[in-house]
């Protein structure tokens, strides 16, 4: 059994929103971390048109529980009249609630009532490396880490599924049917922007839609943690960089499917895409779930210099390759900025053989990289 990083318990047992794309394994760590509590799941429709037709029922299903116990409610945003009656229950029984969803976009759209910071806030992230025994940093590469998908052997036709499930109920729920040609259209299109700087009328003109029209796309995979855009760190002195922010999906397997990168190799450009997206992707559930304050950005001068991470206001910068030996070539974008932070630590991540310091840059191979993260000694 997977044991994730994510604890949902806290030292005042306080509610909590879980929120995380689909199969990233929000129900499994809830019914692991709590067999015991009261379970609604929206899914099932017999829960889900009885608690809609009188969300009332919730506080007498409810009423003989005491201060403290647990109740999950899954896939909450289903019914957003439900926290009404969510709150009151916190408020007057001291209950807590374990909440979880795809996101809370929909909840937002509705005006519902997200519990005035009665209930904390988690987001859970694919599998990341620490979690995972015998980690095979080439099949995470290949296919992410959905748990559904890393856990098999080739889950090409599940990931098939995955994007089917997501355009079909997702996009549906945000009044979009009637786009769903155009949105399918902008999904593979901003895969081929995946990684990359967003020019959003180069993507409108890709898709025949307008660019506004795929600002808003772009605002829904991000609303629905399906993506996020990495901004870009504009703090140097010396060198021009560009604003514009990069956008990734939330798991490389979903990016590679709908590019059409099956069984890509060590050495070709699109497994070195795809290695950056790996990184970048645990660098950003590592800052989320050491709920570290420094924000992840990247760097990228009109003049071509460029760093894949940069971590906070300059503190730690790290280059991404998938080459087997890096060399002084692909070092030009670290020595340049540190021109302006000569304190920055300056990491290369890539597939050496052993860590080795070559002109002050740290070399490390990928699998020890990752086992420094998340023994918290990189930042």
């Amino acid at each position: 059994m997977i044991k994730r990083i994510v604890d949902l318990n806290n030292e005042y047992g306080d509610s909590t929103f879980v929120w995380g794309a689909r199969q990233v394994g929000k129900t499994t760590l809830i019914n692991q971390t709590y067999p015991n509590a009261v379970y609604y799941d929206l899914l099932r429709s017999k829960d889900f048109e009885r608690l809609q037709r009188n969300p009332s029922l919730l506080e007498e299903d409810l009423a003989m529980l005491k201060a403290g116990d647990v109740v999950v409610i899954d896939e909450v945003q289903k019914i957003p009249q439900l926290l009404d009656e969510v709150h009151s229950l916190i408020y007057r029984k001291n209950i807590r609630f374990i909440l979880s969803g795809s996101s809370p976009r929909k909840l937002k759209r509705f005006g519902a009532n997200l519990l005035g910071g009665r209930a904390l806030k988690t987001v859970l992230y694919p599998l990341v490396s620490a979690e995972i025994p015998d980690f095979d940093i080439q099949k995470a590469v290949r296919y992410g880490t959905l748990p559904r998908h890393y856990l098999i052997a080739d889950p090409w036709n599940r990931l098939a599924a995955y994007i089917g499930v997501y355009l079909n109920e997702e996009i549906r729920e945000e009044a979009l049917s009637r786009q769903l040609k155009s949105f399918t259209r902008f999904m593979e299109i901003a895969a081929f922007s995946n990684g990359e700087i967003v020019v959003y009328k180069n993507i409108a003109q890709d898709c025949g839609i307008d660019y506004r029209t795929v600002k808003e796309y772009f605002e829904i995979l991000i609303d629905t943690l399906v993506g996020y855009m990495i901004p870009s760190f504009t703090h140097t002195q010396k060198r021009r960089s560009i604003q514009a922010p990069k956008f990734y999906y939330f798991d490389v397997g979903i990016a590679n499917y709908l590019q059409n990168r099956r069984n890509i190799q060590l050495g070709s450009t699109d497994f070195g895409h795809a290695f950056e997206h790996f990184i970048i992707q645990e660098l950003i559930a590592y800052i989320a779930y050491n709920k570290k304050e420094e924000q992840l950005s990247y760097w990228h001068t009109s003049s071509g210099y460029e760093i894949d991470a940069i971590i906070g206001m300059g503190r730690v910068a790290i280059e991404i390759k998938s080459v087997e030996e890096i060399q002084s070539r692909h070092l030009k974008g670290l020595r340049a900025f540190q021109e302006d932070f000569p304190l920055c630590r300056l990491i290369a991540v890539s597939f050496d053989p052993r860590p080795r310091i070559m002109n002050g840059i740290e070399v490390f191979p990928v699998t020890d990289f990752l086992k420094n993260l998340w023994n918290n000694e990189i930042f």
